[in-house]
């Protein structure tokens, strides 16, 4: 795997795992040593990401500069929701992974307010 395709595995790892992620989590995730994981980690705070945390604590990303906030009506929000759920139901595992990953993008790029709508789906 290179490295372009592991920082940007390590982003998404940092928007799909609970708060704060250990080092060593990150590490067998992508398969590479914990002192790869430290070096992906300052790399990525060098691009512009806000990641707290420190060795033995854990990381949070708390801003990430690769998406954009995002604005949405309630109605698209359900209706990407509704979607991505069906693709997750109904998709070979590839296309299912593929839609939990894009909800996962499309929470973290959401304004707060919206991030809360998207919370309060009805859908699972």
């Amino acid at each position: 795997m290179s490295r372009n395709h592991r920082l940007m595995q390590l982003m998404q790892l940092f928007r799909s795992l609970p708060a704060p992620v250990k080092a060593h989590v990150l590490a067998h995730e992508t398969g590479v040593s914990l002192r790869s994981v430290y070096r992906d980690i300052e790399t990525l705070r060098g691009m512009g990401a806000i990641i707290d945390g420190a060795a033995g604590y854990g990381y949070t990303l708390i801003e990430d500069p690769t998406l954009p906030p995002m604005s949405f009506s309630q109605d698209e929000i359900e209706a990407l929701v509704l979607g991505l759920r069906e693709v997750q139901a109904v998709a070979d595992p590839v296309l299912a992974a593929a839609a939990q990953n894009a909800l996962v993008k499309l929470r973290a790029s959401l304004p707060d307010s919206q991030r809360s709508q998207l919370a309060r789906q009805a859908l699972p």
